[in-house]
Parts: structure tokens; C-alpha cells; sequence
């Protein structure tokens, strides 16, 4: 067992040696590490969300659960908050990053809104979701469909990968709607977009009932669900990590698999953090001018 001294944390790390990601030799001594390099771009996101991780003791080929109760043996020093009867973990420090990498949480997943506005999110967010037999450029298509119809409204907008095979859109509002007139101004861009592109967008929840259409997921924004935090990586081979895009790389065009955990770095250290301006009360944006269509 060695010892880490993270921020004046100790932490204390089991099986450095075993293997995480097979086909990319990521030992769970090198996961840490990587975590580490992008500590400063997750915890800023990461921030007063709760926690919802998604562990694999034995790597990405193993057995995995969810866990959203933090664990009665983590250290002292792990920050918590409690809702709905789960005490959730706080991804508030590098310390704490390193712990829950060390307990195998291969993807992380947080709230749409923080501890201090529980029933707001800080954003509005689109979920496109491949159906089986489409590929990601269909998600892709489909995000410029959307994309140039809010630029339209005068509303800006940022997207980035889930890491596997759908994308998602996010519109920061800085938590002026409650979930329940959120969720509201989803459905009416989802309706339109499925109107609109009836042979490319659907609202059908029921997987065999799709089709070839991608799914555009507006129930997925509310209070106790969860999404895929920005620079989490996902328990897939190749490693993928949910990273931010222009709107200019996905008109080139790109594949999901192109950002892992072994060249995350790299990109973040030559783009930036992407997703920054969303944490910026200028960039909150006011879509009141909506509300008298959805209520």
C-alpha cells in the first residue's frame, strides 16, 4: 500500500499496480496521476454538485456499481452534503479526487444544479442520444440542426461529448428557472426540433419505438438525475473522456474516441477549458422571453 500527500491530505493508495484500462495499459497508479493533471479543469465544474460515481474494482472489463451514498470508511476530510436520504460526496478538492480515482470511480456523474440552489440548475442541457444503428455523426447533424436555430433565438450555447456515443448542449442560465420551468422550455425545444426534423429527432422514449431517429432527451434534466461531469472519463476501452468541442469541430467532423485519457491533457493545455465561460455570470443567459410558450 503506498501513500500519497495530497493538499495535506494523506491517501492512502490499494493495488497501484492493477490494470484499469487493458488496452491502454492504464494501471490504477497512472489513472491517478492523469486525474491529477485534470483536477484543475473537473473541480471547478465539479464543484457543490452530488455525486453519483460509477466504481469498477477490476477495471473497465469488471463488474461495476453505483454509488451515491459516501462510503462510513472515506477519510474525515471528504466534504458531504445530504439529500433525499444519500449522503453524497463533494468533488470540491484534489484531494478528494485522488480518493475516489483510488476506489476505482472509473466515471463520474453529478446534479444539474449545486447544494446551495437544490431545486435550480445552473444550465439548460440537451441530450442527444444515438439510437442503436446510428452512428455519432447523426448526433452530430442534428446538434448544427439545434445549434443554428438557438443562434437564431440570440442564444448561446456550448456542447461537448458524453463520451460515448451522444452529445450534449448546455445553456447556461445560472439557476433563474426552477427544474419545473426548465424542464419545461426543454420540451418545447424538444417539440419543435422533433417537429420540425420529424425523420431526424424524436421524443419516443422506448428504445424499439425510435427507429433510425436520434433521441432528443429532455426528461434527463431534473432534480436527482444526473449527467456525465465534463472531463469524466467513461468505462469504455478506448478510454473516452466527455470533452467540450467547438461548434467548428463538429462541422470538420470527429469521433467520440478522438479525446481520452491519454491526450486529454494535451488538448486542455492548447484549447483551454471550453466550458469555462459557462461558470461566468455574463455568459447566464435570460430565456424569459420563451416562458410564454411553455407555461
Amino acid at each position: 500500500m503506498n501513500e500519497l500527500e495530497v493538499n495535506g491530505q494523506i491517501v492512502r493508495v490499494t493495488n497501484p499496480e492493477k490494470i484499469m484500462w487493458p488496452e491502454l495499459g492504464i494501471r490504477k497508479i497512472d489513472y491517478i496521476a492523469k486525474m491529477a493533471e485534470l483536477a484543475p479543469y473537473i473541480i471547478p465544474h465539479a464543484r457543490d454538485r452530488l455525486l453519483t460515481a460509477i466504481r469498477y474494482p477490476d477495471g473497465v472489463d469488471g463488474k461495476s456499481f453505483f454509488q451515491k451514498n459516501t462510503p462510513g470508511y472515506a477519510p474525515e476530510w471528504i466534504e458531504t452534503a445530504e439529500w433525499n436520504e444519500n449522503n453524497y460526496t463533494l468533488l470540491n478538492s484534489l484531494s478528494t479526487l485522488v480518493w475516489l480515482c483510488n476506489q476505482a470511480v472509473l466515471e463520474f456523474h453529478t446534479s444539474f444544479n449545486r447544494i446551495q440552489d437544490e431545486n435550480k440548475p445552473t444550465d439548460l442541457v440537451f441530450d442527444l442520444d444515438p439510437s442503436p444503428g446510428q452512428q455519432f455523426d447523426h448526433a452530430a447533424e442534428a446538434a448544427l440542426l439545434i445549434h443554428e436555430t438557438l443562434s437564431g433565438l440570440n442564444i448561446n450555447s456550448w456542447v461537448k461529448t458524453s463520451g460515448a456515443t451522444g452529445l450534449q448542449i448546455y445553456i447556461p442560465v445560472g439557476g433563474r428557472y426552477d427544474y419545473d420551468t426548465a424542464r419545461k422550455i426543454n420540451e418545447f425545444f424538444g417539440r419543435y426540433f422533433a417537429q420540425k426534423y420529424p425523420e431526424k429527432i424524436t421524443l419516443e422514449r422506448m428504445v424499439k419505438k425510435r427507429g433510425t431517429k436520434l433521441y432528443f432527451d429532455y426528461l434527463q434534466m431534473w432534480n436527482g438525475k444526473t449527467i456525465t461531469m465534463v472531463y469524466s472519463p467513461r468505462a469504455v476501452p478506448g478510454g473516452n473522456v466527455s470533452m467540450p468541442v467547438t461548434w467548428e469541430e463538429i462541422e470538420k467532423g470527429f469521433s467520440p474516441e478522438d479525446f481520452n485519457l491519454l491526450n486529454a491533457k494535451k488538448r486542455l493545455e492548447e484549447k483551454g477549458d471550453l466550458f469555462a465561460p459557462l461558470l461566468l455570470p455574463e455568459n447566464h443567459q435570460n430565456l424569459d422571453f420563451l416562458l410564454k410558450y411553455v407555461n
